[in-house]
């Protein structure tokens, strides 16, 4: 029973809608239809719905954007168009697609588990996941694409871990397909792509030429995918965005004056009306070169105060705050508390789990595509800007190398107590 990978996606599915359903109701039926929709993703989503296209990024006229990657947005255009434009039911809707994506999450981290170690480590990794505290406040929290990029980055690291053992052309087309999907849903997974499908290829049992030219494929159908985005990009900004353009805001909103105490400017804020008057005045083009010309100017000029906040973004990315110790004694909220506990653990255990890896013959074959996840994916954003919620693409693989930690011990544990009890019988 307790194996079960059906009573573990429902215990997931009733975790979240009981949390959803609990957090909806302290707040106006009025204000659920409209808040959760101030971001970039549902402006986007509210042009489409007008049959706007994919334009108008802050909710003004402004033009195309690729601010963000498609496949979210269009998804979410769909929801206004069917339950209607900022309303509850719109808001209902997309929180359900988000839960469903985060419990269907139980499926793919279950088989990496079984596939890795054991049934029992597919299934502990899988109840971990459904009752961990990101993975039940993260599809009600955030109407974004945040559960949908988890739910492909576990089925990514899935079918890597099978693609090794196919020689069928077929299963490499929809490997590329699925890492197309992907990247149109959020590129920063991309960071993964030539790790799993470089393992892929050198640990097939076919020979080698064949399986170097399975993973082209697989590279080219990634590419055919991305393509047409790509060629809309250029034809409305006749500049080459492959697939969103926000990376250069994204890196100066985590490296400007604000940082820095004694700035000259003496700016201590950065007010999104302000750059929404700059964005709409420059073009985003224009716009996005500006910032990063900006923030890698700061970046030259502040070596010493970047260290201190890559530092800051790290304990951001894995903790949800730079001040876990602080924040943990000062706050009077026990879901605060299991919150940073719980993440805290976990960030611990996907280090320890990719050591019991490596330490495990079978395992250090195994382990690159696993330990890419907590190792490559973070990089971005210890140079960009860190939140808790960045870091939910790769948890159901922290939950992963977490349980097996748990499962080393216990076969080490094992084998130390049937070596003993042969050494009191002998």
């Amino acid at each position: 029973m307790a194996t079960s990978l059906l009573l573990i996606v429902l215990v997931a599915l009733g975790a979240r809608m009981g949390f959803a359903w609990s957090q909806a109701r302290k707040m106006p039926a009025q204000a659920l239809g409209v808040v959760p929709f101030q971001n970039e993703a549902g402006n986007i989503a509210y042009a489409l719905a007008q049959a706007r296209g994919f334009s108008n990024v802050f909710r003004m006229e402004t033009g195309p954007t690729a601010w963000l990657a498609p496949v979210y947005p269009v998804i979410l255009g769909a929801i206004f168009r069917i339950f209607g434009i900022f309303t509850p039911a719109a808001f209902f809707a997309a929180v359900m697609f988000n839960i469903l994506c985060s419990a269907a999450t139980c499926v793919p981290v279950f088989l990496i588990g079984k596939r890795m170690w054991s049934v029992g480590v597919g299934a502990g990794a899988a109840w971990l996941w459904a009752i961990f505290p990101n993975g039940i406040l993260i599809p009600f929290e955030w109407i974004w694409d945040t559960s949908l990029a988890t739910f492909l980055a576990a089925t990514l690291l899935w079918a890597t871990l099978e693609l090794q053992e196919s020689d069928r052309w077929s299963d490499w087309c929809v490997y590329g397909v699925l890492w197309g999907v992907t990247l149109l849903t959020n590129p920063a997974v991309g960071a993964l792509l030539p790790f799993l499908l470089g393992w892929a290829a050198l640990r097939g049992r076919s020979e080698s030429k064949l399986r170097w030219k399975r993973a082209a494929l697989a590279a080219g159908v990634t590419i055919l995918c991305c393509l047409p985005w790509s060629i809309r990009n250029y034809a409305a900004f006749h500049h080459w965005i492959p697939l969103r353009s926000n990376l250069p805001y994204e890196l100066w909103s985590g490296n400007n004056d604000v940082f820095d105490p004694n700035a000259r400017t003496g700016r201590r804020v950065m007010t999104r009306m302000e750059e929404v008057r700059r964005y709409a005045m420059l073009g985003e083009v224009a716009f996005m070169r500006e910032k990063r010309e900006e923030a890698l100017a700061f970046m030259r000029s502040h070596a010493r105060l970047e260290v201190q906040l890559t530092w800051s973004r790290f304990l951001n990315f894995w903790l949800g705050t730079d001040a876990p110790w602080k924040n943990f004694i000062a706050t009077d909220s026990w879901l605060i508390r299991v919150i940073l506990l719980a993440n805290s653990l976990t960030a611990l255990g996907a280090v320890a789990g990719i050591v019991v890896l490596w330490r495990r013959s079978r395992g250090q074959r195994m382990v690159l595509p696993l330990a890419v996840y907590p190792l490559v994916f973070p990089l971005l954003y210890y140079v960009t800007h860190a939140q808790l919620r960045l870091r939910h693409p790769i948890d159901p693989v922290v939950m992963v190398l977490t349980v097996l930690v748990i499962a080393g011990v216990v076969e080490r544990l094992t084998k130390r107590a049937v070596r003993q009890e042969q050494v009191a019988g002998g």
